[in-house]
């Protein structure tokens, strides 16, 4: 299905530059959090994508962390692992960073290229689904495809 959202278009726009082939769901219903989105996908919610952008503490960059929708972020932790200290920015910081409203977030096809981290646990998955530019969009895709379009590093997130 091709979505008439100008975030949709240019998100599949960029998953074919990266030679992704993706198929964009639209739902009439919000999948703006992992749980609507496994109830819009009929999976389980520990195959959504949420992907959080964050600041570096330190360097002021971007970094993008795909999370598997069951867990949530040890941002200490985390911290340790990419060897810098995470803040949360707000909802302007992201969108201009990604050109995405927060909820619709894709995993790639962003304004800006950012440091990319993905949750070890979506590789537990045949299949993931994942927002493609709005919260009401999603596609699926196989975790190492996402990892091979993104340039991700797998890390433990919690």
């Amino acid at each position: 299905m091709t979505s008439k959202a100008p975030a949709t278009e240019r998100f599949s726009a960029a998953a074919a530059t990266l030679g992704l082939s993706v198929t964009i769901v639209e739902h009439e219903t919000s999948s703006r959090t992992a749980q609507d989105a496994a109830a819009s996908c009929n999976c389980d919610v520990a195959q959504i994508v949420k992907s959080l952008v964050f600041r570096g503490a330190e360097s002021g960059r971007p970094i993008l962390l795909l999370v598997s929708g069951a867990n949530k972020v040890n941002e200490r932790a985390t911290a340790q692992r990419i060897g810098e200290a995470l803040e949360r920015p707000d909802a302007a910081y992201v969108r201009d960073v990604t050109g995405y409203a927060i909820g619709g977030i894709p995993p790639l096809g962003h304004k800006q290229p950012m440091a990319t981290y993905m949750d070890e646990a979506l590789l537990d998955f045949v299949t993931v689904w994942a927002a493609a530019g709005t919260p009401n969009a999603v596609f699926s895709a196989v975790p190492d495809q996402i990892v091979e379009v993104t340039g991700a590093h797998i890390i433990r997130v919690t």
